[in-house]
């Protein structure tokens, strides 16, 4: 079988190695027997060396709502176990080049805490074949995208990636998907084609003719980057060790955490069921309204003088009395700055072999938490699902002694297809509805929206349970046995 992945970010590279560990292998129909073929396409560098510097910010290059700015990444519980089910190295990996958060702070812009959450899972974690493993709490990981990133790209042979643009992918419902280049080079043809091209993906045009469903800028820009922690004051006191800070005002929002552990402490560094001491790395970013807010258009991003944009975020800010939040808008130097944006519910994200994983299929608000998590979670489902439906094909192949076939190898995908969009659009969108309703607490609002906003965080901070209970949902998700109750037909 000939699986195509368009795109080499998370999601991308998450679902070529998903694939690998759950896919059965073909019939043999030679000799040696032959294995499945795979190949990623990219348009930019993807070495293992490969920094977030070395992108370049381009038209093609649209930034997500999912991707906290700055280059900092927040994965919830029910993303780690993604990992750990995948490969517990991968999931090690991961938490010690970050660090681990067991609650998040909810502030106002003068540093006060107005609502504590648990930021951990209350169910234990499961092998891949369902057996419970620990009751222990995992954690959620603070860390930058790049850190992810090339956990899970140093597993993937160089010679499986292929730094071309592609230009389009048509579905066929009887035959293999066609990808075409941008240089005009040979077309090629897959069984499968995986669209993890994120917001602007071109894979999404080959379920919908034209482009009814463009991305959507949200009025909101993002500034964010790193911060060593030795740098800061004595005077100031560093965050809490296990915390994630998110502030809020009527001129914006400001969140930051640790990004790292101390490398001086013990195994622990490398369980996401620990809490070490911090590291020396602090992950912020602000999001606010742009003076286009209304209108559908971001700011050029590529024509702005940063040093205007620093002294506009210094004057932004320059109310509030957090002294952590003024140390750091008074340190840093903007560099660059992202509009938000957000991808409208798409009807389906498959057709006849071709699938979206990730942003590609659902950009959602950065108040979800969830961006990095729901796109592991995609392409769990939806490399069980295939082998499952695949694995049937060949077990009927090898009963009446066949070899492997396009045919039934089609058949088998489309169906694993449908059911991944009926398993996971619901989940997905269910987050989206909940998000919204936080996105709005980022925007520019007047004095009384601002103490009304205070109020009823303030309020909810003493029940906690009422939001505590949404959340754990969330992080409580059993993707293995919703997989085996959409395969039981329940």
């Amino acid at each position: 079988m000939k699986i195509i992945i368009i795109g080499a970010g998370i999601s991308g590279c998450a679902a070529y190695l998903t694939l690998r560990k759950h896919l059965p292998p073909p019939p043999p129909s030679s000799s040696p027997p032959q294995d499945h073929e795979y190949t990623i396409y990219e348009a930019y560098p993807t070495t293992i060396d490969t920094t977030s510097d070395d992108r370049p910010n381009d038209k093609h290059s649209t930034h997500s709502a999912t991707l906290t700015i700055g280059g900092g990444l927040g994965v919830a519980p029910n993303g780690l176990r993604v990992l750990e089910r995948l490969d517990e190295d991968i999931l090690r990996d991961a938490v010690s080049g970050g660090y681990m958060v067991d609650h998040s702070n909810l502030k106002d812009k003068h540093g006060r805490v107005l609502m504590r959450l648990p930021s951990s899972s209350t169910s234990g974690s499961r092998d891949s074949d369902g057996t419970t493993t620990t009751t222990t709490p995992m954690h959620l990981l603070g860390t930058s995208r790049h850190n992810i990133w090339r956990c899970l790209r140093k597993r993937i042979p160089d010679n499986i990636i292929i730094n071309k643009r592609v230009a389009s992918v048509t579905a066929h419902p009887t035959h293999r998907n066609t990808v075409t280049f941008v240089d005009g080079s040979e077309p090629v043809h897959a069984d499968l084609v995986i669209g993890a091209d994120g917001l602007k993906s071109v894979t999404k045009h080959a379920l919908f003719d034209g482009d009814p469903y463009p991305p959507h800028y949200e009025g909101l820009i993002g500034i964010g980057g790193f911060l060593p922690t030795s740098t800061l004051p004595p005077t100031i006191r560093p965050p809490e060790p296990g915390s994630m800070n998110f502030c809020f005002s009527g001129t914006g929002f400001f969140g930051y955490f640790y990004a790292t552990s101390s490398p001086t402490t013990s195994p622990g560094r490398c369980s996401a069921y620990h809490i070490s001491p911090p590291g020396d790395t602090l992950a912020w970013w602000t999001t606010y309204s742009t003076p286009t807010s209304s209108s559908s258009t971001p700011p050029n991003t590529q024509d702005l003088d940063m040093d205007d944009v620093t002294a506009q975020l210094q004057n932004r800010f320059a109310s509030w009395t957090d002294p952590l939040v003024h140390h750091i808008i008074r340190s840093v130097q903007v560099q660059t700055m992202w509009p938000t944006w957000t991808s409208p519910p798409l009807p389906t994200w498959e057709r006849e072999g071709v699938v979206l994983v990730g942003d590609a299929a659902h950009a959602l608000p950065s108040t979800s938490g969830q961006g990095a998590s729901q796109a592991l979670e995609d392409v769990e489902a939806l490399g069980r699902l295939v082998a499952h439906e695949v694995g049937i094909v060949y077990q009927e192949q090898l009963m009446l002694g066949m070899s492997g076939g396009v045919e039934g190898e089609k058949r088998a995908i489309q169906t694993a297809c449908k059911r991944y969009v009926e398993m996971r659009m619901p989940r997905v969108r269910g987050i989206l509805d909940r998000a919204r309703g936080m996105q709005n607490s980022k925007r520019d609002m007047g004095l009384v929206g601002e103490w009304v906003m205070y109020w009823v965080m303030w309020v909810m901070g003493f029940f906690p349970g009422l939001l505590g209970r949404q959340q754990q949902e969330v992080f409580d998700y059993d993707l293995p046995g919703e997989v085996e109750r959409v395969l039981d037909g329940r």
